[in-house]
């Protein structure tokens, strides 16, 4: 690949548990743009599997790391970690300086992105089932459409985005309201935070930050976030008192290696080999990885509820998400209006990115 179109490459991580998709989305227009309706080839579905499952187990090794270790050791382990593998990466790519210099967005990036929703996930994780964690997290698209109208990026909704909202709302009814215990409310709004704090940071990216190179600001994102935490968990009892078990140190190891570092490269090939539309169908794929990790490894048991709220989740999540012209085929040419039947070329890629943000953690 010439050096121009590699370091063109812009791209997520939730890494990532987080970190937002908006530059995977990106990414696509440079690397894979032309790919996206061809058929998926076998690298493909490969890589697309291993995504799957590197952003569905985050919330398995989350609950067995928070077992031993406060919240707090587990972001510093997990970010310091990943840092010291995708820095290297950065700097030879000479990519940190121009994302330092772009330093106030990129730090409300990484509070909003990583350092907040990572404490909160690890915390609600401590009274709430992965499985569940993992399946309120795919809430995060319908919170980007609020975050959009916020931030002054109206768009019509049509009567599927109305109906993706109501779904996805009547899913989180379903899950909190009948799925989950009274005393576990707290780690309800825990997880609050993480959802509105996921679909802010690519809205972020997206106005201030769409033009820095992706594997740039994921490092630097992570590095700040290690730096943040080791005097909150030096001048705190989050330092363990005793050495952690083996299981607690292969899942830290996991989360940062495999759930951060490698998932990123790994989305930056998938989106490179068959686009940024297709790629963001790993948002659907991550909570059922969520649940059968939970169910097989940990014994979570999964009720009736819980399966009503992944489907209404879900089912909002792909609604609410819906392109422009698909609208026109799904709701008939009396729905379409002049906007909705623009060109495929028109955005769409930060809506897609909303999608995509909504996995990780």
């Amino acid at each position: 690949m010439p050096r121009r179109a590699r370091r063109g490459i812009r791209f997520p991580c939730p890494v990532v548990g987080g970190i937002s998709r908006e530059l995977g989305s990106r990414a696509a227009v440079r690397v894979g743009g032309s790919n996206q309706n061809e058929r998926v080839t076998r690298r493909g579905l490969i890589l697309f599997a291993a995504l799957g499952i590197a952003w569905g187990i985050p919330y398995l090794f989350i609950k067995v790391a928070v077992s031993e270790l406060d919240p707090a050791m587990v972001v510093l382990s997990r970010s310091a970690l990943a840092a010291i593998l995708l820095l290297p990466l950065a700097f030879f790519r000479r990519e940190v300086v121009q994302v330092v210099r772009r330093w106030k967005p990129m730090l409300a990036y990484t509070i909003v992105e990583i350092i907040l929703p990572w404490y909160f996930l690890s915390s609600a994780e401590q009274r709430l089932p992965s499985s569940t964690a993992g399946l309120l997290l795919a809430t995060v698209p319908l919170a980007g459409v609020a975050i959009a109208f916020a931030m002054g990026r109206p768009e019509r909704l049509s009567r599927l985005n109305w109906l993706g909202i109501t779904l996805g709302m009547l899913g989180v009814a379903a899950l909190v309201g009948l799925d989950i215990a009274g005393s576990d409310l707290i780690a309800v709004a825990e997880m609050a935070v993480v959802v509105v704090g996921y679909a802010l940071g690519p809205a972020i990216l997206a106005r201030w930050m769409s033009d820095l190179p992706g594997v740039g600001v994921v490092a630097v994102s992570l590095a700040a976030t290690a730096v943040v935490y080791v005097p909150f968990v030096l001048l705190t009892d989050a330092w363990p008192a005793a050495w952690p078990s083996t299981a607690v140190i292969v899942s830290i190891i996991v989360l940062a290696v495999v759930c951060s570092a490698l998932a990123f490269l790994l989305m930056v090939g998938l989106v490179a080999e068959i686009g940024p539309v297709k790629a963001t169908a790993i948002t659907y794929v991550n909570p059922a990885v969520a649940i059968i990790a939970g169910v097989v490894v940990l014994g979570e048991r999964v009720t009736v509820w819980t399966i009503v709220g992944f489907v209404l989740v879900l089912a909002g999540s792909y609604l609410v998400t819906r392109r422009r012209r698909d609208l026109v085929a799904a709701e008939g040419p009396e729905e379409a209006t002049a906007e909705q039947c623009e060109s495929p070329s028109e955005p769409s890629e930060e809506e897609r990115a909303r999608r995509a943000a909504a996995d990780s953690p």
